[in-house]
């Protein structure tokens, strides 16, 4: 391999490391030596590719956050132009993609909320892409809500952000499916369109 193929493969296997190790025993757990010993690379090499253990778990966050709002974009595309069906459809993906691998709720949800403030700002800039999703769907739907969209998409994230940190603290964790039909339920209540407390059967 060239120069840069080889510090790409250390990149890559720290990254692959970084995601099991991060999520459990913890990013305040893991030390840049285990990294190391677990991605075969000499501590040298490691700030070759980061510079710090918080410049590696942005790299882990980064790619979670973007493999999820890829997911979660493609289910909205392929449902139904209402926007019932398209936040219906990204709330179902979102929960189902991030709990399909603990690890993936485990680093989006709790270790990037404890690795402290200096994630804090990419933390903000996913809930702003995501925030966006809420608010282009409704707009692409033609659906005006009862009070700021903005807020109220803030809303939505916030209460699906502490349902899945609850899933991912709990034992037993709570069935998926009651996680996805909470949300539903608060996303309708949230964006009933005359204001009320029931925008649909719920």
């Amino acid at each position: 391999m060239s120069a840069a193929e080889r510090l790409a493969d250390r990149r890559e296997r720290l990254i692959s490391a970084a995601y099991s190790l991060f999520a459990h025993p913890g990013f305040h757990s893991t030390t840049i030596e285990r990294l190391c010993a677990t991605a075969r690379i000499s501590n040298r090499a490691f700030y070759e590719c980061f510079s710090s253990r918080e410049d590696l778990m942005r790299a882990v966050y980064d790619r979670c956050i973007e493999e999820t709002l890829t997911s979660v974009g493609e289910a909205i595309e392929k449902a139904p132009p209402t926007l019932d069906d398209r936040i219906v459809a990204g709330i179902a993906e979102y929960v189902r993609f991030v709990t399909a691998d603990v690890r993936r709720a485990r680093v989006m949800h709790l270790e990037v909320r404890r690795a402290g403030n200096v994630l804090s700002g990419a933390r903000q800039q996913a809930v702003a892409a995501f925030t966006k999703i809420i608010e282009s769907s409704a707009r692409g739907a033609g659906r005006t809500p009862p009070l700021d969209l903005h807020l109220l998409a803030l809303r939505l994230i916030g209460a699906i952000t502490e349902l899945l940190i609850e899933w991912v603290l709990t034992d037993p964790a709570p069935p998926t499916d009651e996680l996805v039909e909470t949300c539903v339920f608060i996303f309708r209540r949230t964006f009933a369109a005359d204001g009320s407390q029931a925008a649909s059967a719920y």
